[in-house]
């Protein structure tokens, strides 16, 4: 069990670990990360069956969500290393004369936490610890106690091929994470809600600690689809988005709007997607289910104040916490169930007219950031305007949740989901702080900078100055 005291050992002895200068080597750490990369291979199946287990996850959707993304990221670090970590040369500048030469150092910070969920618990935990790793930092990992059976086999991966001076799991509820964020450490990587956001944001402020969010946002995610849209092509992308892991993801569609002229024709394509692609969800060994029972009867609730207007699914199984895929149909824009973050198998319909779709992207503007933002329609050029206009973290046009998966590009959310953002070189440079550094040079010094500034040699300096800032 860990208190403070252990913690704070833990703490301790990683400090010492990188004030040694052992992470500092960037062969040090592509060798780490392909321990990680191999461990991944060694231990599939004992991470398919925590999955299993604990999510209720598919081998298939397993190894696409939590294992193959985690080995697709190490590859794109391993590649780009070498590259990221080199100092950066700059020309100083003719007011610097005569020290021209400037470099950009990448240095880690130092001991980093990362705070990772239950709904991808080796994606979400391993993906970070490769940016951590990447940027020369140790680590300490509290992971959550809610997928129990994951935790188990992360913390044996991480014993079986770090020393805990580098790579250290923690376990344990709240009270454990809080002992956690009251140390001193050198960077914060947080995912999970806004409202946990805000109390890690206050907790690092103690020491300054830079912070890293990545967030589900508040209002939850928004979908939107122009009468203009193949409505095949869209229901058969959101039925698979909505049944991966059970809705518990944080870039998954929280709510639909589409246009009023192809609603029904929608929520009937939506209908038969969900018979396709999953049948009876509830006894279908493939369909996830929801991480606790806690979170089975939060839904479950939810579902109950909308009966009325169920039109598929709105029953589960609390023997299996499995919840059926449910469309709510149709919902007011202003209701309570399309203002907050559902992470479940709930889909609400907001019905709204096309040629008021700017009206409608007010509202969803007016509202705290989301996380992703997804547009369905074949006028692209519309399209693109929304994407460059709107603020949120990331998105896809005729599409669903592959902006994940794009390698180069960063995951990130901002305002309410979120702060700071990873993946390949953008969470190499979450973990490194850029450290300028000016060689001097001690020949043809020119006093310009030096005093006197007055009389003639004053107004000398001045013109000189005038002719080098321009």
């Amino acid at each position: 069990m860990y208190d403070e005291v252990t913690i704070k050992e833990i703490v301790d002895k990683q400090r010492e670990y990188f004030k040694t200068g052992v992470t500092l080597d960037i062969d040090f750490r592509e060798k780490q990360l392909k321990k990680l990369k191999k461990a991944m291979a060694d231990y599939e199946n004992e991470i398919i069956d925590a999955l299993k287990q604990d999510l209720g996850r598919s081998d298939v959707e397993a190894f696409f969500c939590d294992i193959g993304t985690v080995i697709l990221e190490i590859n794109e670090t391993l590649r780009g290393l070498k590259k990221w970590a080199k100092p950066e040369k700059l020309y100083s500048g003719l007011v610097c004369f005569p020290s021209l030469i400037t470099k950009v150092y990448k240095m880690p910070y130092g001991v980093a936490l990362i705070i990772s969920p239950y709904n991808f618990p080796f994606l979400l935990t391993f993906g970070v610890l490769v940016a951590a790793i990447a940027g020369g930092n140790t680590a300490v990992i509290k992971t959550s106690s809610k997928a129990v059976n994951s935790t188990n086999v992360i913390k044996k991966i991480v014993a079986d091929i770090y020393e805990p001076e580098y790579v250290t799991i923690i376990d344990g509820g709240h009270d454990i994470a809080n002992i956690c964020l009251a140390q001193r450490f050198d960077k914060i990587f947080y995912t999970g809600s806004p409202k946990i956001g805000k109390h890690v944001l206050r907790c690092a402020a103690e020491n300054l600690t830079p912070v890293t969010l990545e967030l589900g946002g508040e209002n939850g995610n928004w979908c939107i689809i122009r009468k203009d849209s193949d409505i095949k092509d869209a229901a058969r992308k959101i039925a698979f988005f909505k049944l991966l892991n059970s809705g518990q993801v944080c870039i998954n569609i929280n709510q639909v709007a589409v246009a009023s002229a192809i609603a029904d024709e929608f929520v009937k394509c939506l209908k038969n997607e969900f018979d396709r692609q999953i049948g009876n969800a509830v006894n279908n060994e493939d369909y996830p289910k929801l991480i606790t029972k806690a979170a089975y009867d939060s839904c479950a609730k939810k579902a109950k104040e909308y009966q009325d207007r169920i039109v598929y699914g709105g029953f589960g199984s609390e023997a299996n916490l499995k919840y059926a895929p449910t469309i709510i149909y149709p919902v007011d824009i202003n209701e309570n169930i399309v203002k907050h973050e559902l992470f479940n198998p709930l889909l609400p319909i907001v019905v709204y007219e096309d040629e008021k779709v700017d009206e409608l992207l007010k509202v969803i503007a007016d509202r705290e950031h989301g996380l992703a933002l997804y547009v369905f329609t074949k006028d692209i050029s519309w399209a693109n305007k929304v994407m460059s206009t709107q603020q949120f973290g990331g998105g896809c046009i005729n599409e669903v949740c592959l902006q994940l998966m794009v390698k180069g590009a960063p995951f990130n959310g901002t305002g309410h989901s979120g702060m700071g953002a990873y993946h390949g070189k953008w969470g190499f440079d979450e973990f490194t702080h850029p450290q300028t550094v000016l060689q001097g040079y001690n020949k043809f010094n020119l006093p310009l900078r030096e005093h006197p500034y007055s009389g003639k040699i004053g107004k000398i300096k001045m013109k000189l100055l005038k002719l080098f800032e321009r």
